[in-house]
C-alpha cells in the first residue's frame, strides 16, 4: 500500500477507524442493547411467532453482524478507491 504522503495515510486510517467505530457501535447496540438490556421491552412484540427480544438475542445480532460485514467491505472498497490504494 503506497500513499502519496504521511498526511494522506493519516486521512485514510482516520476514515477507516471512523467506519469501524460506527459499525462496532451498531453491533454493540443490537447485540447488547436489544439482546440483553431491552429484551423485556422487546418481548412484548412478536416476530414470526417468537418474542422480538428472544429473536434479537438468538438471530438478530447474527444477521446484523453479517450485514455489517457487507457494509464494511463496501465501505472499505470505497475508501480504498478514494485514496487510490485498492487491490486490483
Amino acid at each position: 500500500m503506497a500513499f502519496e504522503s504521511k498526511e494522506h495515510a493519516k486521512q485514510y486510517w482516520r476514515k477507516n477507524l471512523k467506519l469501524m467505530g460506527w459499525l462496532l457501535a451498531v453491533w454493540f447496540i443490537v447485540s447488547y442493547g436489544f439482546g440483553i438490556l431491552l429484551v423485556d421491552v422487546l418481548n412484548n412484540i412478536s416476530l414470526g411467532g417468537f418474542k422480538l427480544g428472544f429473536w434479537f438475542a438468538q438471530q438478530g445480532s447474527i444477521f446484523t453482524f453479517l450485514v455489517l460485514i457487507i457494509v464494511y467491505i463496501v465501505g472499505m472498497n470505497r475508501i480504498d478507491r478514494e485514496f487510490n490504494v485498492q487491490d486490483d
